[in-house]
């Protein structure tokens, strides 16, 4: 497996494709940026399509749940940064959003606020408790906190480790950011939360206690919530990242222009800039 992934790793700028969201600065271990609004769009439309098929599918949604023409919309879509594999032809196999905050950010703020277990009665202050010990943490060593989610992989890819190479490759762009402590929701199915497990995900913990899987009745499965620090992975996997953070800066980042003013007013141009979080793998953090 180590292998494969370290010959996957090797071609990775025919495989991967990172698409910025807008009002942020792409950092400068970026060699291959393009401002393409056009191509952005037509990119963040396919990987919608992948994931409300793949979803559609596994039974995590129904029809009612995506557009008329079948895509999966969430508001992170345009806050984030998107991970995209791609096969030989181009098209999207794969896709994970990352989604950065900055330090003023509340637990109110995250997605994990409308979990199951957020409205728990035995698990809500807990759960509340933890994440707040999380950002403080990442206040105190100037850290980021990110979310990651959205982690979708065609079948033809899962047997290619496509889902392992995106998460791998999330650690790198928390790393490549100067560091990050991140969150999580990762399905039981498909094995995607074991497989950020073996990463370095861990659950999130308040008084001794991990804070346990539950049953999410919206993607109608089993879910985690998972706690990662991109500075601090699983050792047998310390490797990959670091070759992954070399090849990212020829992967190409496809930018959409910022906004720009024009007189007393801004106008916003028809594209976007370069950021994000699910994983929501074969099924992961949806």
């Amino acid at each position: 497996m180590i292998k494969l992934l370290e010959r996957t790793i090797g071609s990775l700028d025919q495989r991967l494709l990172l698409l910025a969201p807008p009002s942020t600065s792409i950092p400068t271990a970026f060699n291959n940026v393009t401002n393409d609004s056009r191509r952005h769009s037509r990119l963040v439309r396919e990987m919608q399509k992948l994931r409300g098929g793949i979803y559609l599918e596994d039974g995590a949604l129904g029809r009612d749940q995506l557009t008329v023409d079948g895509l999966h919309e969430t508001v992170e879509d345009e806050k984030s940064w998107h991970l995209l594999t791609l096969d030989e032809r181009q098209r999207v196999t794969g896709c994970a959003w990352y989604l950065n905050h900055n330090n003023s950010t509340r637990v109110e703020d995250l997605r994990v606020r409308v979990c199951p277990l957020a409205r728990s009665e035995q698990w809500r202050e807990k759960l509340w408790r933890s994440v707040e010990s999380e950002l403080d943490r990442a206040r105190r060593e100037r850290l980021r906190y990110v979310e990651v989610g959205g982690w979708a992989v065609s079948k033809l890819s899962r047997c290619r480790s496509e889902g392992l190479l995106l998460a791998l490759a999330g650690y790198s762009l928390g790393r490549i950011s100067g560091g990050c402590l991140g969150i999580t929701t990762a399905t039981v199915r498909h094995c995607s939360s074991s497989i950020l497990r073996r990463i370095g995900g861990a659950p999130l913990d308040v008084d001794g206690a991990a804070v346990p899987s539950y049953y999410d009745p919206r993607y109608r499965c089993e879910m985690e919530i998972l706690r990662f620090d991109s500075r601090h992975p699983n050792s047998k996997f310390l490797g990959l990242i670091e070759l992954l953070c070399k090849q990212l800066a020829n992967v190409q980042v496809i930018a959409r222009p910022r906004m720009a003013p024009v007189g007393l007013q801004t106008v916003m141009h028809s594209g976007f800039v370069w950021p994000s979080a699910g994983m929501q793998q074969p099924s992961l953090g949806r």
